[in-house]
């Protein structure tokens, strides 16, 4: 599957997920020296790989007919931050819970061990008005050793290593996200892991499911 294909399905499969409202969100894969990129404000539903945009690393537009999303300079950092791969992909999402606890929180309460999936806590960015260069920055850095992060009062980002599983983990982060706001409305003192556990878990995890 080409990458443009590749953000036409994940983008419809946030919306079967509740994961986006509206034209909420964006999606872009790493192929290569390029990105292809979701444009902005479109329905998700008449996307064709046609009108996905491909863009150099630096973000300059190679062959996109549409305008790109207006956070594409945020995809552009993360697929071009220290470590980034080829393959990788980033899945911007307005889902409610996670939406609705970067709106209380600084950082996401250790309540559940799929916090391993992200490396962590995951750290809630600063809010800066969308599309700006200063989201972008603030997002990178609530990334620094994590594959995923909310951004305040606005959703969550995370960078998933392939195509295949992508959604998967978003799901994953909107979980962990509901699991901690569910307990903190309790007004209880959430349990929580520690780093130490939560690593145990990431090694578990990387052999958990059948043998490939």
């Amino acid at each position: 599957m080409s990458a443009r294909a590749a953000v036409v399905d994940l983008c419809r499969g946030l919306v079967a997920r509740g994961l986006v409202v509206g034209t909420a969100g964006n999606v872009s894969v790493r192929d290569g020296d390029t990105i292809a990129v979701s444009p902005s404000g479109v329905d998700y539903a008449s996307l064709t790989p046609e009108v996905i945009g491909l863009h150099a690393l630096d973000g300059t537009a190679i062959d996109a007919p549409l305008r790109p999303t207006s956070e594409l300079a945020l995809h552009v950092l993360l697929h071009t931050r220290e470590g980034a791969r080829d393959g990788e992909v980033v899945l911007h999402t307005h889902a409610p819970a996670s939406t609705a606890l970067s709106t209380v929180v600084g950082e996401v309460p250790l309540t559940h061990y799929y916090a391993a999936f992200f490396g962590g806590a995951v750290r809630v960015a600063p809010y800066a008005t969308f599309g700006t260069p200063e989201l972008a920055a603030h997002v990178l850095g609530a990334m620094a050793g994590r594959t995923a992060a909310l951004m305040a009062n606005h959703g969550a980002v995370l960078v998933a290593p392939a195509v295949e599983g992508a959604l998967d983990r978003a799901g994953y982060l909107e979980y962990v996200c509901d699991v901690a706001l569910r307990a903190l409305s309790t007004g209880l003192p959430p349990r929580t892991l520690d780093a130490a556990e939560i690593a145990r878990v990431a090694r578990a995890l990387d052999g958990h499911g059948q043998p490939r």
